[in-house]
Formats: structure tokens, sequence, C-alpha cells
């Protein structure tokens, strides 16, 4: 061996071995100060709920309180962008779905972040699930009457959904992809007036999460039809999932993470995912997020960034495919 090839060695083996060491020297005291942990969206949903649960916990596990600010507006734009632009310390985080993290870029040109770029995948929460949903004495009955009727008229059925890039919007999305239909979005300001209106016979089915529907699918107001996950869920037995029904692939989950700017340092964000993952295996804390219809997950930083870009893939055929541009 050359000398050259000797000395090369001899310096990969040494940083190879500094490496960690001086990480580990440089690694900052955390948490030392209060942390903010930005939600995107109004007060009173999912990722709100899921944000003040997680924010109780880790302020006691990590010794410093962990301080929810609700910054709603335009898909989730608004908080996004401020967490983008944050100072990448630790002491900034957010919760990101599907929707900030995922979609936002094939529905919106002028986004404003990078949804990979921009930030560093801390840890996934939870997966969201939805349920094909009609309204009590609906003529539909299976999923398949709901393929056929789409068949047999195009845009002739409506779907009621919360706006573009909602799990909602998506569900119904794909629902037409695999089953090569064609149905009208209705959109809404909300899933509450969607569900009125489907139970006043304004709209004909909703792809709802399971948590916004449960109360009137308790009162026997809606029938439902398949879930949108890969396998049934718990607490609607008996309900079997859309792929099993004709519309084999179909899986459509939203999810609930937690984001920080990217360049936050590594042994920050696998403190923080490290916490994040004991949190959700708490019992007590696995019973509330599947209260609010979060199925609860826990991976790391690296695992949730490889499924990140796989949702990001996945969502971008199925856009393509349905030909939707940005705005």
């Amino acid at each position: 061996m050359t000398w050259h090839l000797i000395r090369s060695a001899i310096c990969t083996a040494a940083l190879a071995l500094a490496g960690p060491l001086a990480h580990a020297q440089a690694a900052p005291a955390w948490p030392t100060k209060p942390i903010r942990y930005i939600v995107p969206f109004s007060p009173g949903g999912v990722s709100d709920g899921v944000a003040r649960l997680m924010a109780e916990q880790l302020s006691t596990r990590l010794g410093q309180s962990v301080i929810v600010e609700n910054k709603p507006g335009v898909s989730g734009l608004v908080g996004t962008q401020q967490v983008a632009r944050a100072e990448p310390d630790g002491y900034t985080v957010m919760g990101g779905t599907i929707t900030t993290h995922a979609v936002n870029p094939f529905f919106i040109k002028s986004l404003g972040y990078d949804p990979v770029k921009d930030f560093v995948p801390v840890s996934l929460v939870g997966m969201v699930s939805n349920a094909l949903v009609v309204r009590a004495d609906s003529r539909f009955n299976t999923v398949q009457d709901v393929i056929d009727a789409a068949r047999a008229d195009p845009d002739g059925l409506t779907y009621g959904s919360a706006g573009a890039g909602t799990s909602q919007h998506l569900s119904g999305e794909l629902f037409q992809s695999i089953s090569k239909t064609r149905m009208r979005q209705i959109i809404y300001k909300g899933g509450s007036q969607a569900m009125v209106d489907l139970i006043g016979g304004q709209i004909d089915v909703i792809f709802e999460t399971v948590a916004a529907a449960r109360p009137m699918i308790d009162a026997k107001r809606v029938k439902v039809l398949g879930v949108t996950s890969a396998k049934p869920l718990d607490d609607l037995p008996g309900v079997k999932p859309l792929a099993e029904q004709g519309l084999p692939g179909f899986e459509m989950q939203s999810w609930q993470g937690i984001f920080a700017p990217a360049g936050t340092p590594a042994p920050i964000v696998a403190k923080m995912a490290t916490e994040i993952a004991a949190v959700v295996k708490i019992p007590e804390v696995r019973a509330k997020l599947l209260q609010l219809g979060v199925q609860p997950d826990g991976r790391d930083s690296a695992a949730f960034a490889t499924f990140q870009l796989a949702e990001i893939e996945k969502w971008r055929t199925v856009i393509k495919d349905a030909g939707i541009k940005s705005e």
C-alpha cells in the first residue's frame, strides 16, 4: 500500500473515531427554557388535541414547559411557514400532517416552504383513518353500490370535504382513481357542516374521520360502508376496509407527526423522538389518542422521514392522475 493510501486510511479512521466524540462534546444542554409547539390549525381539531396531550406529557418528562400555540390559516400554511423560518435550536416544533408535509405542494403554488428541505421529522405520533359514510336511509348499502352508481352516472354523485388536500378530499380522489369513476367534490368550511348536509340529503357520501363521524354513527343517523385503512379498525367492529370491497390497494390514512426546523441538532431530535415514543406507549395516553381517532405509532426520525417521502410520492401519482393543478 502506498504512503498516501496509508495516510488516507489513518485520517479516515481518526475522523471516524473523533467524529462521535466531537459531536457528543458539541451536543447542547437541552432543554433549558420553554418549548413552543406550533399547531397550524384551529383549536378543537385532532391536531390541536394531539398537541395538547403530547405537550402535557413532554413538559413533565423534559422538565420544561411545552407551550401549544395555534397558528391557523390557509391549509396550515401560516403556522408551517413560521416554523420553517424559526431558529433551529430545539425550542420550536410543530404538529405536522399529511396536508402540511406531504400534499400541500401539489395544491398550492406559492407555498413558502419545502416540506422536506425546511424540516426534520422528529416522530410520527399516530395514524388517522377515515370511514366511507352515507345517511341512514341511503340507497347505498355496500361500497360496490357506490362504485356502480358512480360508474353509471359520472359526476352525478357528490362527496363532501373540508377542502383541497384534506383527508376527505384525498380519500375521494383515491376512490375515483382505483374505481375509475368520477364524483363531484363539494367543499365545506368544516366536516361538521358536510355531515349536516349528508344527513339532510344534499350530498351522497363523506369520507370522514372515524372520530368526527362517531356521534352520528352511534346515533344511527348514518351508515358506515367501509374504512380507508388497510386493516379493520378495532373501534368499528365488522366494518371491512375499502381495499377488501372492490378497491384493491386502497389505503388512505392521515397522520399526526412532530417536526422541527431543518438544522435542529441531531442529539436534540433524537432525545425528543425517544421521549415521544415513550409517551405514546403510556396506556392512558394511548387511550386518549384513540378517543381522538389516532392510532398510536411512535416511529423515530429516520423511519418517519422514509414514511414521509413515500407518502409524497404516493399522493403525487394520485393527484397527477386526477389532473389536479396547483393554484
